[in-house]
């Protein structure tokens, strides 16, 4: 799967076709009529509030595909070294590198068939070298 461009109307009808769900039952949950469930699934994008509704309804997470994007594409923060140059914030706070299997199978895939080098992959994508070479002994094997 491509985490660079999500078109999420379509990986919704994807969802929706593999669950089997009814059409009436989209309507009657949405209140929908369908040209708005059409239109939801030709939607590159839409809100966050019917994104939880759609992953309450179809039992999958799709803000963890935004999520693995920034991972993924994100470029990497920079820490100042200064003591309490870091901005506080009320929000909760979360770890950035926490990869799934799909992304490490993801990455090894791009080594193993020569599309990217190890170095390139540490680079782009700010994965500490330790972590890449623990994927590559872990996952090698299997």
């Amino acid at each position: 799967m491509n985490l660079k461009e999500i078109h999420i109307g379509q990986l919704i009808q994807i969802r929706v076709e593999e669950k089997k769900i009814e059409t009436a039952r989209l309507y009657s949950y949405f209140k929908c009529t369908e040209d708005e469930l059409k239109k939801v699934y030709q939607s590159e994008d839409i809100s966050a509030a019917l994104l939880l509704k759609w992953s309450k309804l179809l039992e999958y997470d799709f803000f963890r595909l935004y999520s693995q994007h920034l991972i993924l594409y994100s470029p990497p923060t920079i820490k100042s070294s200064q003591k309490g140059s870091d901005p506080k914030t009320s929000l909760p706070q979360f770890r950035k590198n926490i990869y799934t299997t799909e992304i490490i199978g993801f990455v090894l895939e791009m080594i193993s068939s020569g599309t990217k080098t190890k170095q390139q992959v540490i680079k782009e994508y700010g994965i500490p070298k330790t972590t890449l070479y623990k994927w590559i002994e872990k996952y090698s094997s299997s």
